[in-house]
């Protein structure tokens, strides 16, 4: 029985509360991984309230994307931080009944007045403040109907049944945490310069939440009770898209009613292509990652990563040098594939990938500036979040959305209970001026009226011998696509579990600027050796990513919420046992 207990708290728990796992963590992880019993599904989301209203939601019958939906809406609750209704993401299904695969592209889209300089100065020099702190930083948003879509074409259980979890959050409150509360401290100036935001998520007079107090949202459990009540349209055609509108008369935006209306998330086909025997599937433009990934696992094909070994000067250098070419790449070539002819095809052959690994010297490290973006053949957010769901049947779902900055832009609706992105700053606001995390874009992610801002989230499945095997993603800003890498590295190349492959150190290169970025962790004999190389070695100021993944082989179901965000959890839900 002792046995069992230890083998249900490494599936359903978080994989440690803060930091990195030791080794003998690793290895009692290793050691553990026994089935659930009575378990029917896997639901991992970087808060385990949200979490458990998936689980609850695949015990009452749901499928992966009822349980995925569920899980959505909660965290506008639990995480305000990044889980969202006024954000937008990619959602990539597995229905393992019809062997269909697509993509859901919620993503944010330009408003209607949008316009390609309306972040520059007087000067022609980017308004940083404009584009991210302000009413006209925030793109139409996609989550709601990204979510409704995802239910109308694979949804099982009634749409209301599905926002009752986050509306009981909502209604009677959460516990604030101590993750929570902090980050309410920190981020205080930026949410109190309104009214709205300030009364949301401080106490009366601007007084912070402290750890264990109840936080109630009232105005929110309205807007999702809404949207429950009448769908989609509640938010685009009804009461909510009027409340949106009046929030941007008040502030100078410029989300209007014909921009609301005409918000339609787009289906798309994903983008496929596998390594080392490995089917990966992932998210196709305007998100760059799923492109990115499959461009960079060519490359490394090439080489022999497994000898190499995890965590190695050999291996970090290797994944710098591979990383370093993609992100040259992505500041040229990635962009709305609906305003611009994005060379998909070529960027992720394994012709490229040959020819970009025979410019790899695993001895020195190239400088970024003698790299350029390749010429094709042709005539985010720090604090996304990201959710993974696997059911009983194989369906599975990977999710990413967001509101880019932590949250987004600091602006609530009156009346509505919840924030405004600020996902605007992901275009180029001037081709060649890097965003807020350092990525720099031309005019293939220019601001257009209509258009979708390129995009990091990966949301990622890998299939073995042609089942899924593991769905993952995180969330990080630029460091997305290398989370997501290392952890497929981790698994096919260095025979981790998803625990392990989770827990272990990362490091991030995107090109610019040219810097080599490590978590704690690596060996000081690494560092050294990598220094030697060429490398300008950087120690990470913060963690890199959350990712959470689930998983099903030897006839279990496996779960691995990243520590390095506290509260996370993995749920695996479990009917009432029958006579």
């Amino acid at each position: 029985m002792r046995k069992l207990l230890l083998a249900l708290s490494v599936i359903i728990l978080p994989l440690a509360a803060f930091g990195q796992l030791t080794d003998n963590e690793i290895i009692r992880y290793r050691n553990l991984q026994h089935p659930v019993l009575g378990a029917s599904g896997m639901v991992a989301a970087q808060n385990r309230l949200s979490a458990e209203a998936g689980a609850q939601v695949l015990a009452a019958g749901g499928n992966a994307v009822d349980a995925a939906i569920a899980t959505g809406f909660s965290l506008a609750v639990t995480l305000p931080r990044a889980g969202n209704l006024g954000g937008g993401g990619f959602m990539l299904i597995h229905d393992a009944g019809s062997g269909e695969n697509i993509a859901i592209d919620y993503r944010e889209i330009a408003p209607q007045g949008a316009t390609r300089d309306m972040y520059l100065d007087e000067n022609s020099e980017v308004d940083s403040n404009r584009a991210r702190f302000s009413h006209l930083a925030a793109g139409v948003p996609g989550t709601v109907a990204g979510f409704y879509a995802a239910h109308q074409k694979f949804g099982h259980l009634p749409w209301k049944r599905l926002l009752q979890p986050a509306i009981a959050q909502a209604r009677d409150g959460i516990v604030v945490s101590h993750d929570m509360s902090e980050l309410l401290k920190v981020w205080q100036k930026s949410l109190c310069k309104e009214e709205a935001a300030c009364g949301y998520y401080f106490k009366k007079g601007g007084v912070p939440y402290e750890a264990g107090d109840l936080f109630v949202q009232s105005d929110l459990a309205g807007t999702l009770q809404l949207i429950a009540d009448q769908g989609a349209d509640a938010f685009y055609k009804g009461k909510i898209a009027e409340q949106i509108i009046a929030e941007m008369q008040h502030g100078g935006g410029l989300i209007d009613a014909p921009s609301l209306a005409a918000y339609q998330p787009v289906v798309r086909s994903a983008v496929r292509g596998t390594y080392r025997g490995y089917d990966i599937l992932s998210m196709p433009p305007p998100s760059s990652g799923g492109v990115h990934l499959l461009q960079m696992l060519n490359i490394l094909e090439h080489f022999p990563v497994a000898e190499l070994g995890a965590g190695s000067a050999d291996n970090v250098h290797l994944l710098a040098e591979v990383a370093r070419l993609a992100y040259a790449d992505r500041s040229k070539h990635l962009g709305d594939p609906g305003f611009y002819e994005v060379p998909v095809n070529w960027l992720t052959s394994k012709a490229y990938g040959r020819e970009l690994a025979a410019t790899i010297d695993l001895k020195t490290a190239r400088k970024s500036a003698d790299i350029a973006p390749g010429v094709a053949l042709l005539l985010e957010s720090n604090d996304t979040t990201h959710f993974s769901v696997i059911d009983e049947n194989g369906d599975v779902v990977s999710n990413t959305y967001t509101l880019n900055f932590p949250f987004g832009s600091g602006i609530a609706v009156a009346g509505a209970g919840f924030l405004l992105n600020n996902e605007m700053d992901d275009f180029a606001a001037k081709p060649d001026a890097p965003n807020a995390y350092g990525l720099l874009g031309g005019d293939a992610n220019s601001v257009v009226a209509g258009k979708r801002p390129l995009s990091s989230m990966t949301p990622t499945i890998v299939f073995a011998d042609g089942k899924p095997w593991f769905a993952t993603g995180s969330m990080g800003g630029s460091r997305i696509i290398t989370t997501v890498l290392q952890i497929i590295v981790n698994m096919i190349d260095h025979s981790m579990n998803l625990a392990e492959a989770t827990a272990a150190p990362r490091m991030h290169h995107q090109w610019y600027p040219d810097v080599l970025q490590l978590e704690s962790g690596f060996s000081p004999d690494t560092i050294r050796l990598l220094k030697q190389r060429g490398h300008v070695v950087q120690d990470a100021r913060y963690s890199m990513g959350s990712s959470q993944s689930v998983g099903f082989s030897g006839g279990v179901f496996r779960g691995a919420s990243d520590s390095r965000r506290p509260n996370a959890g993995s749920v695996a839900p479990h009917r009432p046992a029958t006579r």
